[in-house]
């Protein structure tokens, strides 16, 4: 017995013309040694247009392994798109077929991997589509097993009903310095110097903040500004609604306390797999933490509970690269989880130092350096000037997200 996707992603995925253009935007693989991927990409689509859904699957398979195998030779930066393509192609239709034969579970699975590794084709949305079809089908919090993840090549890559240390911030995702540089031993941080404190103010106009904390690069955390947020008020965010909502969903999560350890690595894995490993710790697994994932627009649902604040229409006059693009980003994580000292945007070189424990006879100066922290709450936005140098630490398990522009 098979099951029909809906309509209108049915026809899409058998749609003559889309086919057409499809293979077209496909074949620059040929220039990369892949005519035979190319033919089975082909031949696996005409096995789903003729509802040979087994035979469909095994196709999708071949050109996952193959496109998979491509996308982790070398330095990913390096690698052609076409083979992200390629695998966006063969996540869509594996999807498709697993939804065709029931297997609905592994459809979200295959998806969300198509979604991870892949590059858009047939639109941005149709894996997306795909998911949110199979998901009807599955019950709330259902869980994937181990198994069911090694199919995708995974290897390579608080209490239920307590609410989040929900942290929202503007610019990163929290700014906190745990220690007076002066004192070198490490202190439990739990209150912030108030003459180091940073600055708050409830809800400012947009004029204001441009006038005296965007124009002037000038930190501060503002209150009362996200307080409308669903994931605030009336669908207040937890582990466990997290589970319900997006536990079957697949997402990679950083292993480790920090990035700069040299045993820190990534792992794809479910939301509630994570949730239970590293979250509410029914396994002691160490330190995971989901970071600086555009986890809003792979999973829509989670979306709708948030909105990008105002102040992110203020534009930058000085930087004629400012085109109103805001980058939606989301970090959770465990108590303790460490973002070593750093500073944004992008294309920098920087070298990293451990705050709280930083070697003065390498770096005598640092111990005179000036600085500013602050302990962030829930339902409060932080914002940080571009290049601003931050630390944060965790110091609950906490939901954050960045908004960048």
């Amino acid at each position: 017995m098979t099951t029909v996707l809906p309509e209108s992603i049915h026809h899409r995925l058998r749609d003559e013309k889309e086919i057409q253009i499809m293979i077209q935007e496909l074949n620059e693989v040929v220039d990369h040694g892949g005519q035979r991927i190319l033919d089975t990409v082909f031949k696996c689509i005409q096995n789903y247009t003729d509802e040979h859904y087994d035979s469909c699957l095994q196709l999708a398979d071949y050109v996952i392994d193959i496109s998979w195998e491509m996308l982790n030779t070398g330095d990913w930066k390096e690698v052609p798109v076409i083979w992200r393509k390629i695998y966006t192609c063969g996540a869509i239709y594996k999807a498709a077929a697993n939804y065709c034969l029931g297997l609905f579970e592994q459809s979200i699975l295959t998806a969300d991997y198509g979604l991870l590794m892949g590059a858009p084709i047939l639109g941005d949305n149709i894996l997306e589509d795909i998911v949110s079809a199979a998901s009807i089908h599955l019950p709330s919090c259902k869980r994937m097993n181990d198994d069911a993840l090694a199919t995708d090549g995974s290897s390579r890559i608080a209490n239920d009903n307590e609410v989040f240390s929900y942290y929202v911030f503007n610019d990163v995702v929290c700014f906190i310095k745990q220690n007076h540089l002066n004192n070198r031993k490490r202190r439990k941080h739990t209150s912030v110097d108030p003459q180091r404190q940073i600055a708050q103010l409830e809800c400012p106009s947009l004029d204001y903040f441009r006038k005296y904390h965007f124009c002037k690069k000038e930190p501060i955390i503002i209150t009362n500004a996200i307080d409308h947020w669903p994931a605030l008020a009336d669908r207040k965010w937890s582990p466990q609604h997290l589970k319900e909502i997006a536990g079957h969903r697949t997402v990679p999560i950083e292993i480790g306390t920090r990035y700069t350890d040299e045993s820190w690595t990534q792992k794809l894995m479910t939301i509630s797999k994570f949730i239970d490993e590293f979250i509410t710790l029914e396994q002691d697994q160490g330190a995971g933490y989901l970071a600086q994932h555009q986890l809003f627009d792979q999973i829509p649902e989670l979306r709708a509970d948030i909105c990008i604040p105002d102040y992110c229409c203020i534009l930058d006059d000085n930087n004629e690269d400012a085109d109103g693009t805001v980058l939606t980003n989301a970090w959770f994580g465990p108590q303790g989880t460490i973002s070593p000292l750093h500073h944004d945007p992008y294309h920098n070189l920087f070298a990293q130092v451990d705050v709280e424990f930083p070697n003065f006879e390498m770096y005598p100066k640092f111990a005179d350096t000036e600085y500013v922290e602050c302990i962030l709450k829930p339902g409060q936005l932080l914002y940080i000037p571009p290049h601003c140098w931050h630390y944060v630490r965790s110091l609950d398990v906490s939901f954050s997200v960045s908004f960048w522009w």
